[in-house]
């Protein structure tokens, strides 16, 4: 069973020993990121501060609440060692039932309720993640929810916002993002601001479904709904026609001006780099802030993976490129983005049925709209290979990917601003290079003769041997 708030989730958490209630009083100013930057690298506990610096008691700080894979399972009521195989399927399976949303008329989420004068982005404790970084970002793990004015379509978006003042915000607002289509596309032609909704610290599932490229036209809230297996109970805004969902910890709500800008950034980026310089961003005017009885503001430290953004960003965009390349006829086995690639790298597993199948993987994938700037380099294994365990990936690439043969390159395609690898010029105008790696035996080798034979406990034994050994493995003394 999903959670429809979080803090039945934190519960959970706590049940399970993924979650630390850390009583001691720590600093917004970049000691609480500190903190939580070292144990996504530890790959540890999320960590729940409960008394922040210069804030009253109730005012905490929830740190990357799905920055591990255990936390992950537990989100979707599975258990915290669900193989991610599992998780993946259950992912799947939900995703394909999306739930409309019901309405209600009031909330926790306006319990408190800030107007006018009373605005002050500054009395929540919105943390100096990194050091370097351009100022105190409130939204890091949260949702931005704006409505296209010429229909029923809500886009939920995960985009950053810094607080430039007590009643703004700069962030990004990227014209290839859904946000950016309808703010550049439907606002800013007719110089109209454009109604906003910063969601913070709705249950974890609105939060992870906000990650996912769904396109135009689609609302994520459906599909929130049918990750969490009932309804997502929305509320509407006070100064818009947008529902947030009523269970929400934070809600900010205000206009995006058309032709405005604030300086914002720069920021720790996802790529594990702080990436962006300072520059003019889009400027979010507040007009009015709720929240919950003792708020709890959620945040993510992104930076070296693995931190919320990278492995959210693994399971939605996976099956997102999944879907495109089933749509197309592709035996896909399996596919991974795994978090450690920030989605700039896809492991493909397919059942190979024709030669150079791996380089029409690649074309699909770099030409679909919403992977072509992200995704730079694709692994294609064959079906013999999991794609979900880096340990087999990487050997298949380390012995059947040929260093000339097997390795095809795009010297010039479209890639996101963020990019390290890219130069600056290249980053400026949003270009750079891609490839393609075939780590599948070529399909003119006699298999008797020429294809290796793979040395490995599941292939080279045989099956009452394995049965016999799995069956007796606990007997043995092994866990």
């Amino acid at each position: 069973m999903a959670f429809k708030d979080n803090r039945a989730f934190i519960d959970a958490l706590e049940k399970t020993g993924d979650v630390v209630r850390v009583k001691q009083e720590v600093d917004w100013d970049l000691e609480a990121g500190a903190i939580v930057r070292r144990l996504n690298e530890m790959r540890g506990p999320a960590p729940l501060f409960e008394k922040i610096k210069g804030y009253p008691d109730g005012f905490r700080i929830f740190g990357s609440p799905l920055a591990t894979f255990r936390r992950l399972a537990v989100a979707f009521g599975l258990k915290p060692e669900a193989p991610l195989a599992e998780l993946f399927k259950v992912y799947r399976e939900r995703y394909e039932k999306p739930i409309k949303p019901k309405i209600v008329k009031d909330g926790p989420c306006r319990e408190n309720i800030l107007q006018g004068d009373d605005v002050d982005l500054f009395k929540f404790p919105a943390p100096m993640i990194h050091d370097g970084d351009g100022g105190r970002y409130i939204s890091s793990w949260h949702f931005v929810a704006v409505k296209d004015p010429d229909s029923d379509w809500t886009n939920w978006g995960m985009y950053r916002q810094m607080i430039h003042n007590a009643k703004t915000l700069g962030g990004l607002c990227l014209p290839y993002s859904d946000q950016g289509r309808i703010f550049y596309g439907k606002y800013v032609p007719k110089n109209k601001p454009m109604p906003f909704a910063t969601v913070i610290g709705a249950d974890p599932l609105c939060s992870l479904v906000a990650m996912a490229p769904l396109g135009i036209g689609i609302s994520e809230v459906d599909y929130a709904g049918g990750l969490l297996q009932k309804p997502i109970e929305m509320v509407k805004c006070i100064t818009s026609d947008i529902h947030v969902p009523a269970q929400a910890e934070i809600v900010i709500e205000g206009e995006v001006l058309p032709n405005a800008t604030v300086e914002e950034g720069p920021f720790g980026e996802y790529t594990g780099y702080r990436g962006s310089p300072r520059m003019p961003r889009s400027l979010y005017r507040v007009q009015a802030i709720t929240y919950r009885n003792d708020p709890i503001l959620t945040m993510s430290n992104m930076g070296v993976p693995v931190d919320d953004c990278a492995l959210g960003m693994s399971l939605v965009w996976s099956e997102e490129i999944r879907k495109v390349l089933v749509d197309q006829g592709i035996p896909v086995t399996g596919l991974f983005c795994p978090p450690e690639g920030i989605i700039s790298v896809c492991i493909v597993g397919v059942k190979t049925i024709y030669s150079n199948i791996a380089v029409q993987i690649a074309n699909l994938i770099f030409g679909s709209k919403f992977a072509a700037p992200w995704v730079n380099q694709v692994v294609v294994v064959d079906d013999d290979v999991d794609p979900y365990n880096i340990n087999e990936v990487f050997h298949a690439w380390a012995t059947k990917c040929h260093p000339v043969n097997g390795v095809f390159t795009y010297p010039k395609m479209v890639s996101a601003p963020l990019i390290p690898f890219n130069s600056f010029q290249d980053r400026t105008y949003s270009r750079g290079a891609k490839a393609v790696y075939d780590c599948t035996w070529p399909l003119d080798w006699d298999k008797k003769t020429e294809v290796p034979f793979k040395s490995a406990f599941n292939n080279i034994y045989p099956k009452d041997i394995q049965e016999k050994v799995l069956n007796n493995w606990n007997k043995y003394g092994f866990q």
